[in-house]
């Protein structure tokens, strides 16, 4: 059956200290994984939707947690890349207060950055409804940056709509590097999804709205500002549109935007309208910072109608 998402890119076993205060003096940390687009496929998949993801992990624990993880969640893996001459990433979170968390990479020479041109699936790329690719895959290496442009080639000559985040990671490039590459990704995106940072890379704007009209001249159809607790400014299908968030108390909000995309393809793919798309994206990014963990808190289509309904803290 074709997958309604497909996605690729480098997934990390996540280690976290499970108390607030520097890692330091942490006596345990709590082992996960996470991965912008692994994240994304979790969400499409939770709500619903097929998703298939493709990478390299190493042949090791960490990579086994990774592939046995996803595989849980209901996601693709049948192109995944077991390396064995590279160990799999890590991630380090570290909660250093109620209100700051950092996050620390250890990918140099991993198992991800070696993703090639070789290993991407065309057959697979040409039967999905979308392609969603990030900016942190174009900067782990150069070869993984040529398989970026191999798989977005091979869906826009199969006409599979293209979704690009930007994802910008500073640990991994300049923001000079980083806009370059990224403004000839989003001319050949279909979608693209940004935070205002991100998006004056490329474009400049002083307002989210400037921002959004400047992406979707370069050629995107529909494009996505996402401002957090203040929800969403969108670009699409000819007009803005503008998205209030869900106020919720925020726990961990690594991987919200991760939960937007998601909520935002799951409706894309089923080719509802845009009010649709951006309620299910707010309530998906809503879900997810209430929750620790880069994807452990995206909702199901049975938690979207809670979220509409419930007007009490219990239900029964």
């Amino acid at each position: 059956m074709s997958p309604d998402l497909v996605t690729f890119g480098e997934t990390m076993a996540r280690l976290e200290n499970p108390a607030v205060g520097p890692m330091r003096h942490a006596r345990s940390l709590d082992l996960g994984i996470g991965g912008a687009e692994s994240n994304t496929a979790i969400g499409l998949a939770r709500l619903g939707g097929s998703a298939a993801w493709f990478g390299r992990v190493g042949d090791d624990e960490f990579g086994r947690l990774i592939t046995t993880s996803l595989a849980g969640e209901g996601v693709r893996l049948g192109h995944t890349v077991v390396d064995g001459t590279a160990p799999t990433a890590l991630l380090f979170k570290e909660r250093r207060s109620g209100t700051l968390t950092r996050v620390q990479y250890y990918r140099t020479g991993s198992a991800g950055s070696r993703l090639r041109p070789s290993d991407v699936p065309h057959d697979l790329i040409r039967t999905a409804r979308v392609l969603h690719v990030t900016g942190i895959t174009a900067a782990i290496s150069d070869t993984a940056r040529q398989a970026l442009d191999d798989a977005v080639e091979t869906a826009r000559d199969a006409g599979v709509p293209v979704s690009l985040d930007l994802n910008y990671r500073s640990a991994l490039w300049t923001p000079a590097e980083a806009g370059e590459c990224l403004h000839t990704l989003v001319k050949r995106a279909d979608l693209v999804f940004a935070t205002e940072q991100e998006a004056r890379l490329v474009v400049p704007g002083d307002d989210p709205a400037a921002l959004a009209t400047g992406l979707s001249a370069l050629g995107p159809g529909d494009v996505l500002v996402k401002r957090g607790a203040d929800g969403a400014v969108a670009f699409c299908e000819g007009r803005l549109h503008v998205q209030p968030a869900h106020r919720v108390p925020v726990v961990d909000p690594v991987g919200a935007g991760d939960a937007f995309a998601a909520g935002y393809l799951a409706e894309f793919v089923r080719g509802l309208p845009v009010a649709t798309r951006l309620a299910t994206a707010t309530a998906a990014g809503a879900y997810a910072v209430t929750v620790r963990g880069d994807w452990e808190g995206l909702p199901s289509r049975a938690d979207l109608e809670l979220l509409r309904t419930a007007g009490n803290d219990v239900t029964r």
